[in-house]
């Protein structure tokens, strides 16, 4: 049994190409479901000039990386990529694709896992085998419950959620690179990424970051969202927000932490002036600490919180950033 890990990659003109943190998270759960399920592990990489920087994921329990490469496919294209992935898994006759549950993963797994005609979970935050099966775990009712899930197609296809398989230190020799040869034509680019803009340069990617710091209605308008920003970037963290701010136009759909936005999974979410709306709980309720800050101490944010500041955040963030510059020694 051939497991196949897709490395999801980021290429720019500039700074050249290298692999998404989840390349490796998805390489390391592919890596330990193989060895459950008595199978093998290998990678996946697609693009241009992703050759150079497949032998990293080598490091993460993959002993074996093929690669795809075509000019025409350093910006992503939904129709291009989906099959080339699904073309490789043909030819490498595996029976299950992980992908990472990024923006990318989530538009690419439904497409590929229809050319496969093979079953689908997403956003699954657990896997294991069970007899030679497959069980994938996932959230279900806005993330209030978890489901168990078996897919009995021959081939499978599963979404990981960012940040909760972690890929630990990457250790091992790099990893043994081979290429696969997919015919693409022009009619196969019907959709494609034309442009890649950063919000910010040196600010982590929201799917990615290992802390958050979101703001909400309570902040009161965008202006003051740069005190929320201004400790972001004290602890290194992406901006988010909740609905509320983006429906209002204070932040981009981007930042949009939710069912409807981004689901998260960071070491540390910090919620500032975040009711806690059941949309917003859902995208991320699986951090793995929660900091919520309220001057409504029946706020719902509070039944998730791992701690709670009640009182209001104009008053209290500033003291925070100020004492973590302190601690930090950023002053």
């Amino acid at each position: 049994m051939k497991i196949v890990a897709f490395a999801e990659s980021t290429h720019d003109e500039k700074a050249g190409v290298k692999f998404k943190k989840v390349a490796f998270e998805a390489a390391h759960a592919a890596s330990k479901l193989a060895a459950e399920l008595g199978g093998e592990a290998v990678g996946l990489v697609v693009g241009k000039g992703v050759g150079e920087i497949a032998p990293g994921l080598g490091g993460y329990g993959v002993e074996n990386a093929y690669v795809v490469e075509d000019d025409r496919l350093g910006m992503y294209s939904t129709t291009a990529y989906a099959k080339v992935i699904a073309a490789a898994v043909e030819s490498l006759s595996a029976e299950i694709v992980i992908l990472p549950a990024s923006a990318m993963g989530k538009d690419l797994a439904p497409r590929v896992a229809a050319r496969l005609k093979a079953g689908l979970a997403a956003d699954c935050i657990a896997l294991k085998g069970d007899g030679g099966n497959l069980i994938a775990t996932r959230p279900v009712y806005a993330g209030k419950a978890q489901i168990d899930v078996r897919i009995i197609s021959q081939k499978k296809v599963i979404t990981i959620r960012p940040n909760v398989f972690s890929p630990g230190a990457a250790d091992g020799k790099p990893a043994s690179v081979e290429k696969l040869t997919v015919e693409l034509q022009e009619a196969d680019f019907a959709s494609r990424v034309t442009k890649v803009s950063i919000a910010k340069a040196g600010r982590p990617d929201l799917t990615e970051a290992d802390i958050i710091v979101s703001g909400g209605r309570g902040l009161g308008g965008p202006e003051n969202f740069k005190m929320v920003e201004e400790l972001a970037d004290i602890l290194g963290a992406a901006v988010g927000a909740s609905r509320a701010a983006v429906d209002a136009g204070w932040r981009p759909h981007d930042d949009q932490v939710g069912q409807t936005g981004k689901t998260v999974s960071p070491s540390l979410y910090i919620a500032v002036a975040i009711s806690g709306a059941i949309q917003h709980i859902a995208g991320m309720s699986s951090s793995k600490h929660i900091v919520a800050i309220n001057k409504d101490k029946d706020a719902p944010i509070f039944q998730v919180a791992d701690y709670g500041i009640v009182g209001d955040a104009f008053e209290v963030i500033p003291e925070m950033s100020a004492e973590l510059r302190k601690v930090l020694g950023k002053d």
